[in-house]
């Protein structure tokens, strides 16, 4: 079996980032980076800002590629490399597709998170500084 390929993406404003509530397990319920997999075919660029709307209702623009995060265990459906990107964007965040919610939360406060989303965003901290 192959691992399969998702995408994340992270947009801070304003000291607040943007996230989604799970429709879906695993990890229904729980807030998350907005994101999901890769269609045949499709660049992971594209996949990205396509999950990105799609959940967020946010038309965004990649800023830079965060990074790749490959630990086996990171999903409980099995061995998923998510690419995550940078964004920016306007507009109002409402949830859709797979997020039964889409808000942004201050980054002093977070949920608690799905998934490594919390180390993708520390990650993402450090880099936006």
């Amino acid at each position: 079996m192959k691992p399969s390929i998702t995408v994340d993406g992270v947009l801070i404003k304003n000291g607040k980032i943007l996230l989604i509530k799970r429709r879906n397990e695993p990890f229904s319920g729980k807030w998350a980076l907005p994101g999901g997999f890769v269609e045949y075919g499709e660049k992971v660029e594209d996949a990205v800002l396509r999950e990105f709307e799609e959940e967020t209702g946010i038309k965004a623009r990649i800023k830079k590629l965060l990074g790749v995060y490959s630990e086996p265990e990171r999903d409980p459906r099995g061995h998923t490399i998510s690419i995550v990107f940078l964004l920016e964007g306007e507009g109002e965040a409402r949830g859709g597709d797979d997020a039964s919610d889409a808000k942004f939360f201050d980054l002093n406060d977070l949920p608690p998170l799905a998934f490594d989303h919390e180390k993708i965003i520390k990650d993402a901290l450090k880099a936006k500084n």
